[in-house]
Protein backbone atom coordinates (compact mmCIF):
# COMPACT_ATOMS: atom_id res chain seq x y z
CA UNK A 1 0.00 0.00 0.00
CA UNK A 2 1.09 3.29 -0.85
CA UNK A 3 0.26 5.64 2.01
CA UNK A 4 0.26 9.19 1.93
CA UNK A 5 0.64 11.35 5.41
CA UNK A 6 -1.02 14.70 5.28
CA UNK A 7 0.77 16.68 7.73
CA UNK A 8 -0.10 20.50 8.49
CA UNK A 9 0.71 20.90 11.89
CA UNK A 10 4.18 22.67 12.72
CA UNK A 11 5.81 22.21 16.20
CA UNK A 12 9.05 22.62 17.48
CA UNK A 13 9.06 19.23 19.28
CA UNK A 14 7.43 16.70 21.21
CA UNK A 15 4.71 13.79 21.08
CA UNK A 16 3.57 15.29 17.74
CA UNK A 17 6.71 14.52 16.07
CA UNK A 18 7.06 11.08 17.45
CA UNK A 19 3.83 10.28 16.75
CA UNK A 20 4.70 10.74 12.99
CA UNK A 21 7.26 8.55 13.27
CA UNK A 22 5.40 5.59 14.71
CA UNK A 23 3.36 5.65 11.40
CA UNK A 24 5.87 6.01 9.11
CA UNK A 25 8.16 3.92 10.67
CA UNK A 26 5.87 1.28 12.07
CA UNK A 27 3.63 0.95 8.36
CA UNK A 28 7.42 0.56 6.56
CA UNK A 29 8.12 -2.67 9.01
CA UNK A 30 4.87 -4.33 7.55
CA UNK A 31 6.40 -3.50 3.92
CA UNK A 32 3.98 -0.17 2.93
CA UNK A 33 5.36 2.65 1.04
CA UNK A 34 5.08 6.33 2.93
CA UNK A 35 5.21 9.60 2.34
CA UNK A 36 4.22 12.82 3.36
CA UNK A 37 1.88 15.91 1.58
CA UNK A 38 2.17 19.26 3.70
CA UNK A 39 1.69 23.00 2.82
CA UNK A 40 4.05 24.58 0.86
CA UNK A 41 6.92 26.01 3.39
CA UNK A 42 6.09 23.46 5.81
CA UNK A 43 9.24 22.71 8.15
CA UNK A 44 9.51 19.32 9.97
CA UNK A 45 11.27 19.14 13.05
CA UNK A 46 12.80 15.49 12.60
CA UNK A 47 13.92 14.11 8.84
CA UNK A 48 11.47 10.80 8.17
CA UNK A 49 13.31 9.88 5.55
CA UNK A 50 10.61 9.52 3.04
CA UNK A 51 9.75 11.56 0.28
CA UNK A 52 7.73 15.15 1.06
CA UNK A 53 5.28 16.61 -1.77
CA UNK A 54 4.26 20.22 -1.10
CA UNK A 55 0.65 21.71 -1.40
CA UNK A 56 0.05 25.10 -2.62
CA UNK A 57 -0.72 27.37 0.53
CA UNK A 58 0.74 27.93 3.53
CA UNK A 59 -0.18 26.98 6.82
CA UNK A 60 -1.51 30.42 8.85
CA UNK A 61 -0.04 30.67 11.97
CA UNK A 62 -2.17 32.59 15.29
CA UNK A 63 1.26 33.22 17.21
CA UNK A 64 1.23 36.99 18.46
CA UNK A 65 -1.89 37.83 17.14
CA UNK A 66 -5.43 38.86 18.62
CA UNK A 67 -8.85 39.84 18.06
CA UNK A 68 -9.81 41.00 14.62
CA UNK A 69 -6.41 40.15 13.07
CA UNK A 70 -7.04 36.72 14.67
CA UNK A 71 -10.45 36.14 12.92
CA UNK A 72 -8.83 36.79 9.55
CA UNK A 73 -6.32 34.70 9.92
CA UNK A 74 -9.07 31.81 10.86
CA UNK A 75 -11.39 32.72 7.95
CA UNK A 76 -7.53 32.47 5.64
CA UNK A 77 -6.57 29.12 7.38
CA UNK A 78 -9.87 27.69 6.86
CA UNK A 79 -9.45 28.57 3.11
CA UNK A 80 -5.97 26.91 2.99
CA UNK A 81 -7.81 23.91 4.27
CA UNK A 82 -10.00 23.56 1.87
CA UNK A 83 -7.54 24.01 -1.00
CA UNK A 84 -5.28 21.68 0.52
CA UNK A 85 -8.32 18.93 0.67
CA UNK A 86 -8.56 19.41 -3.26
CA UNK A 87 -5.43 19.04 -3.95
CA UNK A 88 -5.30 15.85 -1.95
CA UNK A 89 -8.07 14.95 -3.91
CA UNK A 90 -6.78 15.31 -6.84
CA UNK A 91 -4.05 13.37 -6.30
CA UNK A 92 -6.16 10.90 -5.13
CA UNK A 93 -7.96 10.89 -8.52
CA UNK A 94 -4.82 10.43 -10.04
CA UNK A 95 -3.78 7.48 -8.51
CA UNK A 96 -0.78 8.91 -6.24
CA UNK A 97 -1.91 7.00 -3.61
CA UNK A 98 -4.03 4.16 -2.41
CA UNK A 99 -4.90 5.88 1.58
CA UNK A 100 -4.65 8.90 3.20
CA UNK A 101 -3.73 9.45 7.05
CA UNK A 102 -4.15 12.52 8.60
CA UNK A 103 -2.50 12.31 12.42
CA UNK A 104 -3.70 14.90 14.13
CA UNK A 105 -7.65 16.02 13.09
CA UNK A 106 -10.61 17.74 15.55
CA UNK A 107 -13.89 17.86 14.44
CA UNK A 108 -13.39 21.25 12.47
CA UNK A 109 -11.51 18.82 10.00
CA UNK A 110 -14.43 16.93 9.74
CA UNK A 111 -16.44 19.77 9.18
CA UNK A 112 -14.47 21.14 6.52
CA UNK A 113 -14.10 17.61 4.41
CA UNK A 114 -18.21 17.48 4.17
CA UNK A 115 -18.01 20.45 2.48
CA UNK A 116 -15.06 19.48 0.05
CA UNK A 117 -14.70 17.36 -3.09
CA UNK A 118 -12.10 15.08 -0.47
CA UNK A 119 -15.14 13.71 0.88
CA UNK A 120 -15.97 11.51 -2.46
CA UNK A 121 -12.12 10.28 -2.14
CA UNK A 122 -11.35 7.10 -4.17
CA UNK A 123 -9.23 5.95 -1.44
CA UNK A 124 -9.84 5.76 2.43
CA UNK A 125 -8.94 8.45 4.64
CA UNK A 126 -8.30 7.96 8.40
CA UNK A 127 -9.06 11.47 10.22
CA UNK A 128 -7.33 10.46 13.62
CA UNK A 129 -8.40 12.24 16.60
CA UNK A 130 -6.54 12.27 19.73
CA UNK A 131 -9.81 12.20 22.33
CA UNK A 132 -13.31 13.64 22.46
CA UNK A 133 -14.01 15.75 25.56
CA UNK A 134 -17.88 16.01 26.67
CA UNK A 135 -17.85 20.01 24.94
CA UNK A 136 -16.49 18.95 21.77
CA UNK A 137 -18.61 15.88 21.21
CA UNK A 138 -21.96 17.01 20.23
CA UNK A 139 -20.42 18.82 17.50
CA UNK A 140 -17.72 15.88 16.50
CA UNK A 141 -20.75 13.51 16.09
CA UNK A 142 -22.75 16.40 14.61
CA UNK A 143 -19.92 16.38 11.52
CA UNK A 144 -19.65 12.75 11.60
CA UNK A 145 -23.28 12.32 10.89
CA UNK A 146 -22.73 14.20 7.71
CA UNK A 147 -20.12 11.92 6.53
CA UNK A 148 -21.95 8.95 6.39
CA UNK A 149 -22.49 7.86 3.36
CA UNK A 150 -18.88 8.76 2.06
CA UNK A 151 -16.90 5.37 3.00
CA UNK A 152 -13.67 6.32 2.34
CA UNK A 153 -13.59 8.81 5.06
CA UNK A 154 -13.19 7.49 8.36
CA UNK A 155 -12.99 8.97 11.85
CA UNK A 156 -10.88 7.11 14.39
CA UNK A 157 -10.61 8.20 17.25
CA UNK A 158 -7.68 7.28 20.04
CA UNK A 159 -9.74 6.06 23.28
CA UNK A 160 -10.17 3.55 25.80
CA UNK A 161 -13.68 2.83 25.21
CA UNK A 162 -16.07 1.69 21.91
CA UNK A 163 -18.16 3.93 22.04
CA UNK A 164 -17.93 8.31 22.01
CA UNK A 165 -20.01 8.94 25.66
CA UNK A 166 -22.32 6.06 25.10
CA UNK A 167 -22.40 6.96 21.34
CA UNK A 168 -21.63 4.35 18.52
CA UNK A 169 -21.45 5.63 14.87
CA UNK A 170 -21.26 3.17 12.09
CA UNK A 171 -18.69 5.64 10.82
CA UNK A 172 -16.13 6.18 13.71
CA UNK A 173 -13.50 3.77 14.88
CA UNK A 174 -12.29 3.84 18.46
CA UNK A 175 -8.38 2.41 18.96
CA UNK A 176 -5.73 2.71 21.95
CA UNK A 177 -3.55 5.25 21.71
CA UNK A 178 0.26 3.96 20.98
CA UNK A 179 3.20 3.81 23.08
CA UNK A 180 6.48 5.80 22.33
CA UNK A 181 9.63 3.88 22.69
CA UNK A 182 13.71 4.40 22.50
CA UNK A 183 13.97 3.78 18.36
CA UNK A 184 17.75 5.30 18.47
CA UNK A 185 19.39 3.88 21.02
CA UNK A 186 21.75 0.61 20.64
CA UNK A 187 20.86 -2.38 22.44
CA UNK A 188 24.49 -1.34 23.86
CA UNK A 189 23.29 1.68 25.11
CA UNK A 190 19.84 0.39 26.46
CA UNK A 191 22.32 -2.08 28.47
CA UNK A 192 24.92 0.60 29.69
CA UNK A 193 21.38 2.22 31.50
CA UNK A 194 20.00 -0.71 33.01
CA UNK A 195 23.42 -1.14 34.63
CA UNK A 196 23.44 2.66 35.59
CA UNK A 197 20.63 1.74 37.37
CA UNK A 198 21.83 -0.60 39.64
CA UNK A 199 23.25 0.10 43.14
CA UNK A 200 22.81 -0.37 46.40
CA UNK A 201 23.51 3.29 47.48
CA UNK A 202 22.56 4.71 44.22
CA UNK A 203 19.56 7.42 44.75
CA UNK A 204 15.74 6.89 43.35
CA UNK A 205 16.13 9.65 40.45
CA UNK A 206 12.40 10.58 39.63
CA UNK A 207 11.86 12.43 36.48
CA UNK A 208 9.11 15.83 35.55
CA UNK A 209 9.65 15.79 31.94
CA UNK A 210 7.56 17.34 28.84
CA UNK A 211 6.43 20.75 27.32
CA UNK A 212 5.86 23.26 30.61
CA UNK A 213 2.48 24.65 30.80
CA UNK A 214 1.76 26.90 33.98
CA UNK A 215 -1.57 24.38 34.35
CA UNK A 216 0.83 21.34 35.45
CA UNK A 217 1.55 23.62 38.59
CA UNK A 218 5.08 23.02 38.81
CA UNK A 219 5.55 24.83 41.72
CA UNK A 220 2.72 23.40 44.00
CA UNK A 221 4.42 19.63 43.36
CA UNK A 222 8.03 21.11 44.35
CA UNK A 223 6.62 22.18 47.33
CA UNK A 224 4.80 19.00 48.21
CA UNK A 225 8.19 16.96 46.68
CA UNK A 226 10.29 19.29 49.25
CA UNK A 227 7.69 18.39 52.33
CA UNK A 228 8.25 14.74 51.72
CA UNK A 229 9.61 12.27 53.97
CA UNK A 230 11.95 9.95 52.32
CA UNK A 231 13.50 6.83 53.51
CA UNK A 232 16.00 5.82 50.68
CA UNK A 233 17.77 8.53 48.69
CA UNK A 234 16.20 10.32 46.12
CA UNK A 235 17.08 12.54 43.17
CA UNK A 236 14.27 15.09 40.95
CA UNK A 237 15.02 16.21 37.87
CA UNK A 238 12.81 18.84 35.79
CA UNK A 239 12.96 18.86 32.35
CA UNK A 240 10.88 21.41 30.56
CA UNK A 241 11.02 22.79 27.09
CA UNK A 242 8.33 25.90 26.35
CA UNK A 243 7.08 27.36 23.53
CA UNK A 244 5.81 31.22 24.94
CA UNK A 245 7.28 33.51 26.06
CA UNK A 246 4.98 33.98 28.82
CA UNK A 247 5.53 30.22 29.60
CA UNK A 248 9.53 30.67 29.39
CA UNK A 249 9.27 33.17 31.88
CA UNK A 250 7.38 31.84 34.23
CA UNK A 251 9.85 28.60 34.17
CA UNK A 252 12.73 30.61 34.59
CA UNK A 253 11.35 32.32 37.61
CA UNK A 254 10.77 28.96 39.28
CA UNK A 255 14.56 27.30 38.34
CA UNK A 256 15.81 30.84 40.10
CA UNK A 257 13.46 30.23 43.14
CA UNK A 258 14.00 26.04 43.65
CA UNK A 259 17.59 25.56 42.11
CA UNK A 260 19.45 25.63 45.08
CA UNK A 261 17.94 22.96 47.02
CA UNK A 262 19.89 19.53 47.00
CA UNK A 263 18.57 16.69 45.20
CA UNK A 264 17.07 18.76 42.60
CA UNK A 265 18.10 19.66 39.14
CA UNK A 266 16.20 21.62 36.34
CA UNK A 267 16.90 21.16 32.46
CA UNK A 268 15.07 24.21 30.49
CA UNK A 269 15.48 22.87 27.29
CA UNK A 270 13.52 20.94 24.47
CA UNK A 271 14.60 17.52 23.72
CA UNK A 272 14.50 15.37 20.85
CA UNK A 273 14.90 12.35 19.11
CA UNK A 274 18.00 9.82 21.60
CA UNK A 275 18.74 13.20 23.41
CA UNK A 276 15.02 12.76 24.52
CA UNK A 277 15.14 9.12 24.78
CA UNK A 278 18.13 8.97 27.02
CA UNK A 279 17.27 11.55 29.14
CA UNK A 280 14.16 9.39 30.13
CA UNK A 281 15.90 6.42 30.29
CA UNK A 282 18.29 8.23 32.76
CA UNK A 283 15.32 8.26 34.89
CA UNK A 284 13.85 5.36 37.41
CA UNK A 285 10.23 6.91 37.36
CA UNK A 286 8.25 9.15 35.78
CA UNK A 287 5.91 12.18 37.57
CA UNK A 288 2.91 13.41 36.24
CA UNK A 289 1.36 15.57 38.92
CA UNK A 290 -0.74 17.38 36.44
CA UNK A 291 -4.27 17.71 36.95
CA UNK A 292 -6.96 18.95 34.25
CA UNK A 293 -9.85 17.37 32.89
CA UNK A 294 -8.88 17.46 29.38
CA UNK A 295 -6.30 14.45 30.62
CA UNK A 296 -9.25 12.10 31.44
CA UNK A 297 -10.49 12.39 27.44
CA UNK A 298 -7.18 12.86 25.82
CA UNK A 299 -4.41 10.09 26.09
CA UNK A 300 -1.62 11.45 28.06
CA UNK A 301 1.35 11.61 25.53
CA UNK A 302 4.32 11.28 29.04
CA UNK A 303 1.89 8.25 30.05
CA UNK A 304 2.34 6.62 27.22
CA UNK A 305 6.16 7.24 26.92
CA UNK A 306 6.46 5.88 30.16
CA UNK A 307 4.61 2.58 29.36
CA UNK A 308 7.44 2.44 26.59
CA UNK A 309 9.83 3.04 28.76
CA UNK A 310 8.92 0.94 31.13
CA UNK A 311 9.29 3.51 33.78
CA UNK A 312 6.32 3.17 36.74
CA UNK A 313 4.28 6.64 37.44
CA UNK A 314 3.10 9.26 39.77
CA UNK A 315 0.16 10.06 38.51
CA UNK A 316 -2.93 12.25 39.13
CA UNK A 317 -6.68 10.16 39.60
CA UNK A 318 -8.19 11.64 35.81
CA UNK A 319 -5.18 10.76 33.58
CA UNK A 320 -6.51 8.01 31.43
CA UNK A 321 -7.96 5.92 34.15
CA UNK A 322 -9.09 3.12 31.98
CA UNK A 323 -5.00 2.46 31.96
CA UNK A 324 -4.61 2.49 35.47
CA UNK A 325 -7.68 0.06 36.16
CA UNK A 326 -6.31 -2.44 33.63
CA UNK A 327 -2.23 -2.39 34.70
CA UNK A 328 -0.52 -1.40 38.15
CA UNK A 329 2.26 0.97 36.43
CA UNK A 330 2.32 3.15 39.74
CA UNK A 331 0.58 5.35 42.07
CA UNK A 332 -2.13 7.64 41.88
CA UNK A 333 -3.68 10.97 43.71
CA UNK A 334 -6.53 12.50 43.56
CA UNK A 335 -6.76 15.20 41.27
CA UNK A 336 -5.96 18.14 42.45
CA UNK A 337 -4.96 17.44 45.94
CA UNK A 338 -2.10 18.07 47.15
CA UNK A 339 -2.16 16.58 50.55
CA UNK A 340 -2.62 13.34 48.80
CA UNK A 341 0.08 13.71 46.07
CA UNK A 342 2.09 14.55 49.09
CA UNK A 343 1.15 11.52 50.76
CA UNK A 344 1.21 9.42 47.18
CA UNK A 345 4.41 10.17 46.51
CA UNK A 346 6.19 9.33 49.95
CA UNK A 347 4.78 5.70 49.32
CA UNK A 348 5.59 5.58 45.79
CA UNK A 349 9.59 6.71 46.70
CA UNK A 350 9.36 4.92 50.34
CA UNK A 351 8.07 1.33 48.81
CA UNK A 352 9.97 1.62 45.62
CA UNK A 353 12.46 -0.74 45.88
CA UNK A 354 10.10 -3.95 46.90
CA UNK A 355 7.18 -2.32 44.04
CA UNK A 356 9.57 -2.25 41.38
CA UNK A 357 9.33 -5.91 40.19
CA UNK A 358 5.57 -6.05 40.26
CA UNK A 359 5.42 -2.24 38.17
CA UNK A 360 7.98 -3.97 36.08
CA UNK A 361 5.74 -6.88 35.45
CA UNK A 362 2.47 -4.33 34.75
CA UNK A 363 4.51 -1.87 32.40
CA UNK A 364 5.68 -5.03 30.27
CA UNK A 365 2.10 -6.26 30.05
CA UNK A 366 0.82 -2.46 29.44
CA UNK A 367 3.55 -2.22 26.39
CA UNK A 368 2.48 -5.48 24.66
CA UNK A 369 -0.84 -3.87 24.58
CA UNK A 370 -0.52 -0.47 23.84
CA UNK A 371 2.56 -0.99 21.30
CA UNK A 372 3.12 0.90 18.45
CA UNK A 373 3.12 -2.57 16.08
CA UNK A 374 -0.37 -3.20 17.65
CA UNK A 375 -1.59 0.32 17.02
CA UNK A 376 -0.60 0.42 13.23
CA UNK A 377 -2.15 -2.82 12.53
CA UNK A 378 -5.43 -1.77 14.37
CA UNK A 379 -5.14 1.46 11.71
CA UNK A 380 -4.29 -1.47 8.84
CA UNK A 381 -7.06 -2.45 9.27
CA UNK A 382 -9.49 0.35 9.39
CA UNK A 383 -7.67 1.04 5.88
CA UNK A 384 -8.45 -2.61 4.48
CA UNK A 385 -12.41 -2.85 5.72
Amino acid sequence: MRLAIFENIMTPGGHEVDFDRIIVEEFQKLGHTVFFYVPEGFQFSMDYHVPVHELRGRVVSYSGVTGIRKLLRTVKREIHRMSWYRQLYEAAKRGEMDAIIIPTSTYRYLRAIAKSALRHSPVPIIFILHGINPGEAPKFLKAAKKLEDYPNIRPTVLTFSDDIFGEKRKNIRTIYPPTFVPRDLTPEEMVENRMASEGADRPLIIGFFGQYRREKRLEDFLQVYLRGHYTRPVKLLVQGATMHPEDAEDFERIIRKYSGHEGIEFLHKGLIGAEWQRAILSVDALLMPYSAPRYRYHWGGMLFTAIGFHKPVVASDDMNPEVFEAFRIGELFKSGDMGNLQSALEHFINTYDEMEPMYQQELQKAAVEYSPEAFVKRLERIFYE
